[in-house]
């Protein structure tokens, strides 16, 4: 299986300490809509709790990504929809019981004035190559 490349310091760009720079790979794309922190009822979990909400975001991207047959080891990209920059520490921390320093995604992060409901502090998307498999 070929992993993807991740690149944190391409020439004459500031090295990146919480994401890669580059990311490429060859594959299946999957891409996974921007999950947000509901249960598998729908309801909200953790309403003004970041550490809770990113956790549930963390784990609906987990579900999403294995329905596709992918994993988090397949990320190439996530882009984070905050509505208060204060709420990274968390997010990052949920992204740290999944994926590795070693092995960050490319990211961005966007605040935002608000979400679909007032009840969501961010909402996560996902963006993953799963490598081809010969099929013999």
């Amino acid at each position: 299986m070929s992993e993807p490349i991740r690149i944190t310091a391409p020439a004459g760009v500031a090295p990146a300490a919480q994401y890669s720079h580059v990311v490429t790979a060859t594959g299946r794309l999957v891409a996974v809509s921007g999950q947000l922190a509901l249960d598998e009822d729908g309801e909200p979990v953790g309403p003004g709790d970041p550490v809770a909400q990113a956790r549930q975001v963390f784990e609906n991207l987990r579900r999403c990504l294995a329905a596709a047959g992918a994993g988090f080891e397949h990320v190439v990209k996530l882009t984070f929809f905050v509505t208060d920059m204060a709420h990274m520490p968390a997010i990052r921390a949920a992204r740290a019981a999944h994926i590795p320093d070693d092995r960050l995604p490319a990211c961005s992060a966007v605040r935002v004035a608000g979400l679909v409901s007032p009840d969501f502090l961010m909402e996560i998307e996902a963006l993953a190559v799963v490598p081809d498999t010969d099929p013999a």
